[in-house]
């Protein structure tokens, strides 16, 4: 038997009041919430040492000046200055920290020393504010709003996401275009990223895709610039940057360059 090319369902406006709105203001304020959470659960960081925040620094001066060498607002006397003291402090070594030799009989480091594990329990920490919320909201509507159909989309869409947005309604002649409650919940899952920037700000942690480092962190990746096997060689990196500083100075272009003409053609006087 044909379907009819669109179905009429007349739903009840206490579903739009009692359901639809009040789970949309539930994932809102549990994100927000989840954030500000999240702030609060994150470790202040860890104080380096002078010698590794000035290895770091100075590559990072360095990284600054080659950037900018297309269009410097350094003088070329001044830029070739920078460049050439630079090179040779990145090619002697002079801002490397010193290095720890370990003895012969020491073995590898141990993944569950205090860095390590402190860094573990901030990514188990991080996960659990994320999903937590996440499995007792779903339960909630799981158990009391299942079934439910809470609206229909304007727009029409293929059959592909019947799965998605009517998985917990077992009416396979249903049309794809209306909305369940449990999908209504997934779709605000992953769809209010864009509310939460306007909320949060750009860096925020509301939605669960955002909070990569306490991915990192529990996978032993999450430990930044601490000592470890994944802690990037200086030496190499020093050597490196002295090739591209070298490569930058036939990139450069003095801002100022032919400064007068180009004021006077602006006001027409050349």
């Amino acid at each position: 038997m044909a379907l009819k090319a669109e179905q009429d369902l007349y739903l009840d406006p206490s579903i739009r009041d009692w359901v639809l709105i009040p789970i949309t203001l539930i994932m809102v304020l549990v994100g927000v919430l989840r954030h500000y959470v999240t702030l609060l659960l994150n470790s202040p960081p860890k104080k380096q040492p002078a010698a590794a925040v000035r290895e770091q620094r100075a590559l990072g001066r360095a990284v600054l000046l080659r950037n900018s060498a297309p269009l410097s607002p350094l003088h070329p006397a001044q830029y070739r200055s920078f460049s050439t003291s630079f090179a040779s402090a990145l090619a002697s070594g002079e801002y490397l920290k010193p290095v720890v030799k370990k003895a012969d009989d020491e073995g590898p480091a141990n993944p569950f020393d205090n860095g390590q594990m402190d860094n573990m329990m901030d990514g188990m920490k991080k996960q659990g504010v994320m999903m937590v919320p996440n499995m007792v909201i779903m339960q909630y509507i799981n158990v009391f709003f299942s079934g439910f159909v809470l609206m229909r989309l304007p727009f029409p869409l293929t059959a592909g996401f019947k799965s998605l947005l009517s998985r917990d309604i077992p009416m396979p002649d249903l049309d794809v275009r209306w909305v369940s409650a449990l999908s209504w919940y997934f779709l605000n899952l992953f769809g209010l990223n864009g509310v939460f920037k306007l909320i949060l700000g750009s860096n925020n942690s509301a939605v669960d895709t955002r909070d990569l480092s306490a991915m990192a962190s529990l996978s032993g990746a999450g430990g930044g610039m601490m000592g470890g096997p994944g802690q990037p060689d200086m030496t190499k990196l020093f050597k490196s940057e002295v090739e591209n500083l070298a490569l930058a100075e036939g990139m450069y272009k003095w801002v100022g360059e032919g400064i007068e003409d180009r004021v006077l053609k602006s006001w027409d006087k050349l």
